[in-house]
């Protein structure tokens, strides 16, 4: 105003109250805004929580100084059975029927002794599904440290477990292969095979293979008379030469049968041609080393000792026979059977093939086609080969 000495000291009051009055008004909007932002982070971090809670894998399970259950994550009520209604309700009441005695003691040793009870261990017998867990109980702390209860991390150990077993499993798998095939089979052979398990069918697989008689001719006369030990010696010297042969070659060593050699290709990896191919270039270098001046057996009165090899390739089951007390991986059916025949036939340092097996040689030995032979359990007579020797 322009009136002279218009602000007296009552209107300056006045003007200083009101000056107060806004202040504080412009303050506590500032402070309600404040708090209107300090609420939304509060409530974010609260749905933040929840939402991690409820997505944990774990069980999470909350209760307060009375051991009344106060929180369960969306995980925990599924699994522990937990009913909206059952929330307030006492722990051990809750749990009476689905836990042992033993967990709940420990819940309580916990709970009186306001300490952690780590890696209990248990079975939760639920209405429809058991469940193997662990458990750890911690003291749940409110402001200043003071105890408001305990919280309970359950871990399903079920999945694990399976897991745990199927791993057992195929590692089982692998030891009983390698322990199956090493002595009898190529390095190479038995690594892929421990690899991948699934190549070897242990109830019985139909396969395409090259089965190998190998008998020594004129043992039975030579045997006479002859010490037993003495038998073993000549044998042993033998068979640890032919059956390093036979492994080079990729075949496996089925059985020894007294003097013979049973041996086949395509089991259990099966290639086929090359299982007859190896089949018969085996057979030659055993040959080959029977004949030799410088082998390490057939020595001494042995040195007249000489070797007929029959091989045939056919369809035949191979898997584990035997029972359970001991079992075998073999090879049966009357390809083995035609086999052990061609090796009847075969002379003293002779190699005998039939023309199953000629089928998957091509051009890569010299072959000479004898006069097809019957034999025992055969009502057709049976085409057959005497390799001579390599091609080229």
């Amino acid at each position: 105003s322009l009136e002279p000495n218009y602000y007296n000291r009552l209107r300056l009051y006045f003007l200083d109250s009101f000056a107060q009055v806004a202040s504080g008004m412009l303050h506590n909007t500032r402070l309600f805004q404040e708090l209107k932002e300090t609420l939304k982070r509060i409530e974010a971090l609260q749905r933040y929580q929840d939402h991690i809670f409820s997505s944990m894998t774990n069980l999470l399970l909350t209760t307060d100084q009375d051991g009344r259950i106060q929180y369960v994550n969306k995980a925990a009520a599924e699994r522990l059975d937990l009913l909206d209604d059952q929330k307030g309700k006492n722990f051990a009441e809750v749990f009476r029927s689905s836990l042992g005695k033993k967990i709940r003691n420990a819940v309580a040793r916990s709970a009186k002794e306001k300490r952690e009870a780590l890696g209990i261990e248990g079975i939760f017998k639920g209405p429809a599904k058991d469940m193997d867990f662990a458990l750890n109980v911690s003291p749940l702390r409110g402001k200043r440290g003071r105890y408001e209860g305990q919280t309970f991390i359950f871990t399903d150990q079920t999945k694990e477990r399976e897991l745990q077993q199927e791993v057992e499993k195929v590692v089982e798998e692998r030891r009983f292969i390698k322990d199956m095939f090493s002595r009898y089979l190529s390095t190479e052979i038995v690594q892929r095979l421990v690899a991948a398990p699934d190549l070897v069918k242990l109830g019985g697989d139909k396969k395409l293979a090259t089965v190998f008689f190998a008998d020594i001719r004129g043992y039975t006369a030579f045997s006479e008379g002859k010490d037993p030990e003495y038998l073993i010696k000549i044998l042993n010297e033998y068979f640890s030469e032919a059956v390093e042969v036979v492994v080079k070659h990729r075949g496996y060593i089925d059985k020894f049968i007294g003097d013979c050699i049973m041996a086949a290709w395509g089991v259990p990896l099966q290639t086929e041609e090359q299982d007859a191919l190896s089949a018969v270039t085996c057979a030659m270098e055993i040959q080959k080393l029977a004949s030799s001046g410088k082998r390490m057996f057939f020595q001494g009165k042995a040195s007249g000792l000489k070797i007929g090899i029959g091989i045939h390739t056919g369809p035949l089951v191979a898997g584990n026979l035997g029972s359970t007390r001991r079992m075998n991986y073999t090879v049966i059916g009357d390809t083995v059977n035609v086999a052990s025949r061609m090796e009847g036939v075969a002379g003293p340092g002779e190699i005998i093939i039939t023309q199953e097996t000629r089928n998957f040689l091509g051009d890569r030995f010299l072959l000479e086609k004898r006069r097809p032979v019957t034999v025992k359990g055969k009502s057709k007579p049976i085409s057959i080969y005497s390799v001579l020797k390599r091609a080229g």
